[in-house]
């Protein structure tokens, strides 16, 4: 296998390592998905409540004790609760983003690797299709078909690596999207509903 991959070129080597960053990351956004919990309009309706009750020390240590994404923003929020409005909002939203961006951590990575693991291919073809035309200049135009079609496919094989690892990365890519946009409706609706009950 080594000896197979050691004829598409030097430009493997990157494309081996887009692949070993792509699963990498896929699996760490994996596990640190699986430990998050999004949904807590339990928690927010709770908070909320010690809100209207006028107990916001209660509200606060409350939302502290939880370690989740919206437990946080409502932490945040409660902070300002009592400041003006246009300030509160903003807080929300600030924290709101903050999360969403701890969430998203990392898939830029996967984009760029999705983007340009085929250009690598390409360029490692384009390579070796210029060594297998620099053989035949040397032969004096006397081209032997076996070492034309062994340049070939071996400057292809780049290509192929490329392919095979950009496809699987732009679907991880966009199954970890889909799931951060998933997240990030939750907060806000969590949020929304926070405000609505709390009387803001």
């Amino acid at each position: 296998m080594f000896d197979f991959l050691a004829k598409g070129g030097i430009l493997v080597v990157p494309i081996l390592l887009c692949s070993v960053v792509t699963l990498a990351v896929f699996l760490e956004r994996l596990i640190y998905f699986s430990r998050v919990r999004i949904r807590g309009f339990g928690l927010v309706k709770e908070v909320a409540e010690y809100v209207r009750d006028g107990e916001p020390a209660r509200a606060i240590d409350l939302a502290r004790g939880n370690k989740s994404p919206m437990a946080r923003i409502l932490a945040s929020a409660l902070e300002v609760i009592d400041n003006d409005r246009e300030t509160f909002e903003t807080v929300v939203v600030h924290s709101t983003e903050e999360e969403v961006r701890e969430l998203s951590r990392y898939l830029q990575v996967l984009a760029t690797i999705g983007s340009i693991a085929p250009l690598l291919g390409l360029l490692g073809t384009v390579i070796g299709m210029i060594k297998a035309f620099m053989v035949i200049q040397q032969m004096g135009g006397k081209v032997n078909a076996a070492v034309l079609a062994g340049g070939i496919w071996e400057a292809m094989l780049t290509t192929a690596l490329g392919l095979a690892v950009a496809l699987p990365t732009i679907v991880a890519h966009s199954y970890l999207v889909s799931r951060v946009d998933n997240y990030e409706a939750q907060l806000q609706d969590g949020m929304v509903t926070f405000i609505k009950a709390a009387g803001r």
